[in-house]
């Protein structure tokens, strides 16, 4: 179980993925998919931010 912890494969596979032809699609569904990706993006940008000023600074 602790080998998975830190497994980010499907993290950047939902970044990276393609569209699939039999999902659904409509407006409500790619906001939420946009909004995920973007508070993803800003939680990895913060704790990038955070690791530089413990370790570098």
């Amino acid at each position: 179980m602790r080998k998975n912890l830190f497994d980010l494969g499907p993290v950047f596979g939902y970044f990276f993925r393609k569209n699939d032809p039999s999902r659904p699609s409509n407006f409500n569904l790619r906001t939420m998919h946009f909004i995920n990706k973007l508070s993803m993006s800003m939680f990895l940008v913060g704790l990038l931010v955070l690791l530089y000023r413990w370790f570098i600074r």
